[in-house]
Parts: C-alpha cells; structure tokens; sequence
C-alpha cells in the first residue's frame, strides 16, 4: 500500500490535501510539525512526503536535508507560497524531487504526486514478504497461508503492515490507533483496535505470531 505523509500546519490544508489524495490503496498520514513526522518516519518509511516548507517546530528545508541523508531517500513534493522562490532553489538543490507553490490546483497536485509515486514503485517481487506459510503482498494487496487467498479488511490490512514491518519490536496502543484510523476522527473506542487484532488473528490463524504485550501493546514475533 502507498503511504504518503502530508506535513502541514495548516489544519484545513492538510485535511483537504488528506481527502483529495485518498484512494483505496493509499494510506495518508498526516503531520502538523517535524516531531510528529519523524516519529511516523520510524515507524513507517513513506513512499512520498509532501513538505511544507514553514513549519511551527523547524525550517523545512533543514528537515528536508536530513531525509535526502538517509540510506533510502524518500521522494519529497515541496508546499511553498508564491513569494518564496529562493526557498524553491534551495529546496531543488538540497534533492526535492518536486515542488507545488499555494495556492494550487488539486487536480495538478494529483498528478505531480502521482508521477513521483510512478517512478518509486518497487518491482513486485520487492512488495511480496514470506515469513513461514505466509505471503504478504502489500503492493497489491494480496495475503495468503499455504497459497490460500485470505480477505483482508482495509483496517486489517494496515494493522498487518504496520506489525509486520516492525516485527520483532513492540508497537504501543496509542501507535497503532494514530496510524491506522488517520480519517481525522477526533476519538475512536479503543476498542476498535483490540477488535481488529483479534479478527486479524483469527483470519490468519497467526495467535502465536500475534503477541499482547499487556499493558503496552502487540508485535508480530519473529519466532513464535
């Protein structure tokens, strides 16, 4: 699944940007400062930021510098106001793969992020994790046990991806309801989550892989 991480501080923006990028194979996780973002970056590599360039916590150049740093640079979209050209070039130089000036065309901010997603995709064999009997496709949305299809809710799908790819480490309750019901709900039942793991469970028949941490969260183990 793509995952895009909006950081604006801009509440209205970054819930419009939210809406008019989502499709139901896309994740969007949204940040209103450089804190929040990097805590995100850990626990999730994002296919593409959109990075405002003035934020409340830090210059957003500087956090650009330091994502184009990394092993695997993460494609990145600038947001800038129409009087900031300087900050445009220096953006550029530094490895902004792309830039939008406000205001902006939702349909061309679409495209632009569309092109950017086109030229990441990773070959399918890249997208395909095996662990045991499992097959996990999170390109294409396909999960398997011994090559037996299993159906997978949107909601199961991203608790999935999120234990998965940080199997092995515990992820807090409060981690997983941030990440996983990122429709700007302002409260969601804790309940929520712990109905979701157990219907995860059940569908994959992964209760030894499938771990409470009790009192802090859950993990997929690495060897149950």
């Amino acid at each position: 699944m793509e995952q895009i991480l909006i950081m604006e501080d801009d509440m209205a923006l970054n819930k419009g940007l939210c809406k008019a990028l989502t499709t139901d194979s896309r994740q969007l996780i949204s940040c209103t400062d450089i804190r929040s973002a990097r805590e995100q970056i850990l626990c999730s590599t994002p296919s593409l930021i959109l990075l405002d360039i003035n934020l409340p916590d830090g210059n957003g150049l500087d956090f650009l510098k330091e994502i184009k740093k990394g092993s695997d640079p993460i494609p990145v979209i600038l947001l800038t106001a129409n009087d900031t050209d300087l900050d445009i070039v220096n953006g550029l130089e530094l490895g902004a793969d792309d830039y939008i000036t406000k205001p902006f065309s939702l349909a061309v901010l679409r495209a632009r992020v569309n092109t950017q997603l086109r030229k990441t995709t990773p070959c399918d064999k890249k997208n395909v994790i095996t662990i045991d009997d499992y097959s996990f496709d999170f390109f294409t949305m396909e999960f398997s046990i011994r090559n037996k299809k299993v159906e997978l809710s949107k909601t199961e799908q991203k608790l999935l991806r999120l234990l998965i790819e940080n199997r092995g480490t515990v992820m807090s309750r409060s981690a997983l309801v941030d990440r996983i019901w990122t429709d700007g709900a302002e409260y969601v039942d804790e309940n929520a989550l712990s109905v979701t793991v157990k219907r995860l469970r059940d569908k994959l028949k992964a209760h030894s892989y499938i771990k409470t941490i009790y009192g802090i969260g859950y993990s997929w183990v690495n060897e149950p």
